[in-house]
């Protein structure tokens, strides 16, 4: 009999990818958190929680966990909507106690019901949110897009630039070929190294551009630590927030888990319900704690992968070095500015709102590009909740049309009889397409209904019975091959 390997199966192996996926996560928590308009610590918290928490409870051995851009609309959103921090903090709270409801009764299956139009429409349309809000900062604004002309700052613009170009330029260096080194790491340092090599020109960064994280150790960190307002727990509004962000955060989660079980080099299979139970508890921590909310994301998992993990300790690892971060190099964190992580994060939003995935859904056609477009301007107009609600709403009404337009095909055959063929399930969507078909026999013809090997239910069985039972007045003869027709009755159903 074999036995899974251990948690601490390969140390070695482990430990390499753990610094791997450190070295990525690091400005990609700092930069969410400023991207959602939160204090950068926030991010950090998150993906400490994410790191120490997720992998003890979890049985996906190379996911990672932490804060996601994906939920970057909803943080902006919900903190003004919610009236600050305190009761955003409170309602990530109580979405991870949702998650870990919806873990117990077994909903991780349902992610699957989501169309992937509207899957990729959502993610398109949080890319679009994340590039217009780091916009300004890569300018060196703190308004919004508006603000950039009156108070762009060249000393912001050259680090931005800058960065844009080694992440893009990466992959054509010979650096590449070193997993142990992290593009966004790369442009962290020596966008630290410029900003400090301008001070005392004209080019030179305020303090407003750059990260802030609370010096003095555990305890000028606790003290400074966001907390959440309990109070607000009573709340409709919180209690809608908090649905919100359980619901998008685990259908991130169940994608990204999808994705990473096919990266896994050993095959193996994530139970996801599992998986919703251990985000849950690492956003009931994180919430507490003052952090962002978390799913499992994919670069930081697409990392893990490529860097040879093997099993959950490297996720582990990499929550151990960003707590140490956060105690001991809180100074250095400080030099870092926030136009490199703003360009970090637009190369995120680019990713995930590419010109070829536009192109691709072009190419599917109207069933998947308008679900896709719909969307994305919901996503845009609305909030992201309501977003992929309205995608799901219009892609079942794709479904529908579908199903009722193309459900039966009539053909007259070479006998002269006319032939309608059920060309799948016929249900109570497809009865117009069935009394078209019908109503397009004349008078004193032959008609054979053929619905062998296709469910047809009884709203159908009906239509057909009122037909049969029409023909007899009008001389037209009737045949029904395949559909059990014993309980269906004439003037039933119309």
């Amino acid at each position: 009999m074999s036995h899974p390997p251990s948690l601490f199966g390969y140390p070695k192996e482990d430990a390499v990818a753990g610094v791997v996926v450190f070295l990525v996560a690091v400005p990609l928590c700092l930069g969410i958190a400023v991207a959602c308009g939160v204090p950068p610590v926030s991010g950090l918290v998150a993906g400490i929680c994410g790191g120490l928490i997720v992998p003890w409870i979890s049985r996906s051995s190379l996911s990672v966990t932490g804060p996601a851009a994906g939920l970057t609309s909803i943080v902006l959103a919900e903190v003004s909507a919610l009236g600050g921090l305190p009761p955003f903090l409170a309602a990530v709270l109580l979405a991870g106690l949702l998650q870990i409801v919806l873990g117990l009764i077994r909903a991780g299956r349902f992610a699957a019901l989501v169309p992937s139009a509207v899957i990729k429409g959502m993610l398109a349309a949080i890319g679009i949110t994340i590039i217009w809000k780091q916009l300004p900062v890569a300018f060196g604004v703190t308004g919004g897009l508006s603000d950039i002309p009156g108070q762009q700052h060249a000393g912001a613009v050259l680090i931005a630039l800058g960065a844009l170009a080694i992440l893009y330029g990466w992959k054509h260096t010979p650096l590449a070929r070193f997993k142990l080194i992290s593009p966004a790491l790369v442009v962290v340092v020596l966008s630290s190294v410029v900003a400090s090599a301008l001070q005392g020109t004209t080019l030179a960064l305020g303090p407003a551009h750059f990260v802030d994280v609370p010096l003095g150790g555990a305890t000028a960190l606790w003290a400074a630590l966001p907390r959440p307002e309990l109070s607000a727990l009573t709340s409709p509004a919180v209690w809608g927030a908090a649905a919100t962000i359980a619901v998008v955060a685990s259908i991130e989660t169940l994608l990204s888990l999808q994705a990473v079980d096919r990266l896994d080099p050993l095959r193996r299979h994530s139970p996801p319900d599992r998986e919703l139970v251990a985000q849950g508890a690492a956003n009931m921590v994180s919430g507490f704690m003052g952090g962002l909310p978390v799913t499992a994301v994919i670069v930081r998992s697409g990392a893990n992968v490529a860097a040879g993990a093997r099993e959950r300790l490297s996720a582990i690892v990499h929550g151990v070095l960003l707590l140490t971060s956060v105690l001991v190099a809180a100074p250095l964190l400080n030099q870092i500015p926030l136009a490199c992580l703003a360009a970090v994060l637009i190369q995120v939003g680019l990713n995930l709102c590419k010109p070829a995935l536009f192109a691709t859904q072009v190419r599917l056609g109207v069933t998947q590009l308008l679900p896709f477009a719909l969307t994305i301007v919901a996503v845009l107009a609305l909030d992201l909740l309501k977003g992929v609600i309205a995608g799901i709403i219009i892609g079942i009404g794709f479904v529908l049309y579908e199903n009722a337009r193309k459900a039966v095909v009539a053909e007259r055959g070479a006998d002269g009889a006319w032939h309608v063929r059920f060309r799948r399930d016929g249900t109570f969507v497809s009865k117009p397409g069935v009394v078209a078909a019908l109503g397009a026999v004349d008078d004193g013809e032959q008609v054979v209904i053929d619905g062998t090997g296709e469910y047809v239910d009884h709203d159908v069985k009906e239509v057909l019975a009122n037909f049969a039972a029409d023909a007899a007045h009008r001389q037209i003869s009737v045949r029904i091959v395949g559909i059990d027709m014993t309980h269906a009755r004439a003037g039933g159903g119309h």
